[in-house]
């Protein structure tokens, strides 16, 4: 098994791409709007993936967050809000905004476990700081640590109720970057004791599943390469400092915060201690040369992925969608118009 999260072309698997991930054997797939239609063929292209495997638990990711990040969208399925609305109940009614964004994950979770969706790019736990790039904005759960990683712990939750892996990110912490790692490489310059606040939604939920790296520069810590990159964030800040033990994974190797050759950036990212780069963007040349460059998974990461995958129930009786919806909305009209 190669340790990379492949994208696919289209809304099929095509020939080609069959007969190379039977030989490439990647960790996992993540999904986007080019690859969906609707239920019936969602379903079976998840279904072609996991036959093509052999894994019935396969890791099958999509960004599902809400609001802007949304691949799975109306008519065919329901909108779902950002995570700043939940911020917004928390000032008034702590628990209630908890439990809404429990049932939210939860609901999201069923429209995935549907379509046999396994893994979800959610909760953020980026604290959001004044003055930053907006590229977080409304998909952040707020300016205070505690609140982000109470409101984290119930969307994890959520999702594993409804038979679903969340993802915590974006390690260690991408709130206060001034511009948007998609279109170029934040620098962070804070100083040890500002990024403590950063750090802290991770540290609190360190038992994560799964964890995603961010595409940022931290000069306090490692002033030359960014989180992805660095074999001093993941091993000393990552694994350390907050005692991250889940599954790593880097954030999109195509997004222009990186520099160099796909194949390249997969295998340095695996090198600093990921344990598993995402590509995304299912453009054959990068994924064979990815393939090429990339060694076995190492034992320890197999480790990782198994429990990760093993991590949360499957196909115990679940709660009408919604009912999950119609608390969730209960709960979010608390907040005065």
């Amino acid at each position: 098994m190669k340790p990379v999260i492949f994208g696919l072309s289209g809304a099929t698997l095509t020939a080609d791409e069959r007969a190379f991930l039977v030989d490439a054997q990647p960790a996992g797939y993540i999904l986007f709007r080019r690859n969906i239609v609707d239920r019936a063929q969602l379903r079976a292209l998840t279904d072609d993936l996991r036959g093509l495997h052999g894994r019935d638990d396969l890791l099958i990711m999509i960004d599902q967050e809400g609001g802007r990040v949304a691949r799975m969208q109306p008519p065919v399925w329901p909108a779902f809000p950002p995570g700043a609305v939940f911020d917004r109940l928390y000032d008034i009614a702590p628990s209630s905004a908890i439990a809404a964004a429990r049932a939210n994950a939860h609901a999201i979770a069923l429209t995935l476990a549907e379509v046999g969706i396994t893994v979800d790019a959610l909760p953020l736990l980026d604290v959001r700081q004044d003055g930053a790039s907006d590229i977080m904005g409304d998909r952040t759960l707020g300016a205070d640590p505690m609140r982000v990683a109470a409101l984290g712990r119930a969307m994890l939750e959520g999702l594993a109720d409804g038979g679903v892996v969340g993802i915590v990110k974006h390690m260690p912490g991408h709130g206060r970057a001034l511009v948007d790692s998609h279109l170029e490489l934040p620098v962070v310059n804070a100083n040890l004791n500002a990024l403590e606040t950063d750090l802290a939604p991770f540290r609190t939920l360190r038992s994560a599943p799964i964890g995603m790296t961010a595409h940022v520069v931290y000069s306090e810590w490692d002033a030359d390469r960014p989180a992805s990159l660095s074999p001093t964030i993941i091993d000393e800040i990552i694994r350390g400092s907050i005692g991250f033990t889940g599954l790593l994974m880097s954030d999109d190797l195509d997004m222009k915060a990186l520099n160099g050759s796909i194949p390249d950036l997969a295998a340095g990212v695996v090198a600093a201690g990921c344990d598993l780069a995402l590509n995304c963007w299912g453009r054959m040349d990068d994924m064979v040369g990815i393939a090429n460059q990339l060694p076995e998974i190492t034992d320890a990461g197999r480790a990782r992925l198994d429990r990760a995958m093993a991590s949360v129930p499957r196909g115990t009786d679940q709660p009408a969608l919604n009912d999950l919806l119609a608390t969730r909305d209960s709960l979010l009209g608390l907040v005065p118009a």
